[in-house]
């Protein structure tokens, strides 16, 4: 069965931000996911550009993704540009979170 961008999203929901305890997916950390075949590509941001644990959530994506069924290379690009602003975040976990 192909891959979708649904079941990226699902999986990368597994991957939390440390600090927040949230997942990426929530955080609107997930910029872009893209499918092609059995390829899948997905663009995350931090909340800082200055995370100690960067590398580890990047690996910890590549993971989730690599780990799925029907996926044969996974690769996740961290982006900076645009920077990460709490207004990502869907209102209601912004407001839950004070924000």
């Amino acid at each position: 069965m192909a891959v979708t961008e649904k079941d990226v999203r699902s999986a990368l929901k597994t991957v939390k931000d440390p600090e927040l305890g949230l997942d990426l997916v929530v955080l609107g950390l997930v910029y872009d996911i893209q499918v092609e075949g059995d390829d899948v590509k997905a663009i995350i941001s931090l909340t800082t550009p200055l995370c100690p644990v960067a590398g580890q959530i990047v690996e910890d994506c590549r993971q989730a993704i690599a780990n799925m069924d029907g996926v044969g290379k996974a690769e996740v690009e961290l982006t900076f540009d645009p920077p990460w602003t709490p207004e990502r975040i869907s209102p209601l976990i912004r407001s839950s979170l004070g924000l």
